[in-house]
């Protein structure tokens, strides 16, 4: 009894001594960690705003006004802010050019989108888990379309939409930059659908769920970061395009980057139309990546995991 009862005793007294030490060097490692971590985030901070900077200048060149902009930088709005007017908007509003090209460009990148995402889903999830004659190699086949740049496919794509009537039509446009965005849509979400563990795939098909319940009751959900990753890219490189729009697309209804070119060209000193309209140009993709930031994270971190 005399022996139990000085055990816990003994164990108290060596322990103390013991744990005293690894709380200073924790508080230590602590106090070092978050002065990193707060020298990280001022970092990130002035890397984010540094990099906002361009954006912030054509926000404000585009409420000045072109007399303004004209004797000055856009930093002597800080110093000046009646120089800051909303006329500029007003003109673009006015410009048929401008706002029937900003109408052309979502026609053309919101089916080019929704196309790639809708198409490389089905074959993504073909190629990861259904059994087909030649499977690898056509997929091996994907994976070599990857490397195709686009400059060579110019001029074949162009006489081929010549002869079937596509050129300088929007459904050329959109079809051009569905080929060229569904290799590497493909590839990306085969990949994602093949870390899917096969017990969960093998657990719904007990359940009684065909292909296309799989795929869309419990596929799809799972892969809901990885297609809202790859439609921000698709987006983003269909809407800012303008080598593609200025061979293939409508002379007549350009998207806004060949309609904003087009302005520069024929008009160099109407920068109260060309400012508002590059700053709407460029408003527009910076709100769907916001839109879709968290979706896009943990699509690329699950990525990176895997």
């Amino acid at each position: 009894m005399s022996s139990a009862a000085t055990r816990p005793r003994a164990r108290t007294e060596v322990s103390a001594p013991l744990g005293g030490a690894p709380a200073g060097r924790s508080l230590a490692a602590r106090a070092a960690a978050r002065a990193a971590g707060g020298a990280v985030r001022v970092f990130l901070v002035l890397a984010g705003l540094f990099w906002l900077l361009p954006t912030l200048g054509l926000l404000l060149s585009s409420l000045r006004s072109p007399s303004d902009i004209a004797a000055g930088g856009w930093w002597q709005v800080f110093t000046a802010p009646a120089q800051l007017t909303t006329e500029n908007y007003g003109h673009l509003l006015a410009n048929d050019t401008i706002t029937g090209s900003l109408l052309s460009t979502v026609l053309i990148t919101v089916p080019s989108t929704l196309l790639v995402l809708v198409i490389g889903s089905f074959a993504g999830y073909a190629f990861a888990w259904l059994d087909f004659p030649g499977r690898d190699w056509w997929f091996l086949g994907v994976v070599a379309l990857l490397v195709v740049p686009v400059q060579v496919a110019l001029v074949p794509v162009s006489k081929l939409f010549g002869a079937v009537g596509l050129f300088e039509t929007t459904l050329g446009v959109v079809l051009f930059h569905t080929a060229f965005g569904l290799p590497f849509a493909i590839f990306l979400l085969r990949n994602f659908f093949a870390e899917i563990p096969r017990e969960l795939l093998e657990a719904a098909r007990l359940d009684g769920a065909g292909e296309v319940r799989l795929f869309t009751r419990v596929v799809l959900p799972l892969g809901g970061p990885a297609i809202a990753s790859l439609g921000i890219f698709q987006f983003l490189w269909v809407w800012n395009d303008m080598l593609i729009a200025l061979i293939f697309a409508d002379a007549q209804s350009p998207p806004i980057t060949v309609a904003l070119q087009q302005q520069v060209r024929q008009f160099g000193n109407n920068v109260d139309v060309l400012a508002p309209g590059a700053f709407v140009s460029m408003v527009v993709p910076l709100v769907v990546f916001f839109a879709f930031q968290r979706q896009f994270t943990t699509g690329v971190m699950a990525g990176a995991v895997k």
